[in-house]
């Protein structure tokens, strides 16, 4: 009788899983509004710099850079979201409205393996476009600085190569 009171009472604790899929949804949420709001202050300097003049310095980099970064806040909300949705899914139940969607293997999760590797190729996402984001704003002076960031570039496209080859 313990035991089946325990294990009623251990089944039930899952519940607890929800707090997780909550806060990461709302963090998603917030990560997507930043994002969303730093592109549409770039539209403002955009404006200013094609219709009132105001040309600053490094107009072009820091742009690409603000949306670069942005990107990146997207692919962190995305890791989030994909979190959420599979914690719900593998511990407190099936998202019936995800089965009548044909978008919904993106978010399907059926195992804790599965979730692990679709995080892991979106956060491997988050670090070349935060790598990217940092190499626009270096400055390289020395040919071993340049040869140096060939290097980081090759073994970053290696670590694709073999991520994605893992999938085949």
């Amino acid at each position: 009788m313990l035991k089946s009171i325990f294990g009623r009472l251990m089944w039930s604790s899952r519940i607890f899983a929800i707090l997780p899929v909550i806060f990461c949804l709302l963090g998603a949420i917030v990560l997507f509004i930043i994002a969303s709001y730093d592109i549409f202050v770039i539209f403002g300097d955009i404006y200013a710099y094609f219709f009132k003049g105001h040309h600053p310095e490094n107009f072009h980099s820091d742009v690409v850079g603000v949306i670069v970064g942005a990107i990146d806040l997207y692919l962190m909300a995305l890791v989030l979201f994909i979190f959420s949705f599979g914690i719900y899914e593998l511990f407190i139940g099936e998202i019936e409205h995800m089965k009548d969607s044909r978008h919904s293997s993106v978010l399907e999760v059926h195992s804790l393996d599965q979730l692990k590797d679709k995080l892991a190729k979106v956060i491997v996402m988050v670090l070349i476009v935060n790598f990217f984001q940092r190499v626009l704003h270096a400055n390289f002076n020395t040919p071993l600085e340049m040869a140096y960031l060939a290097v980081s570039i090759l073994a970053l496209c290696l670590g694709l190569y073999f991520l994605h080859k893992g999938e085949h």
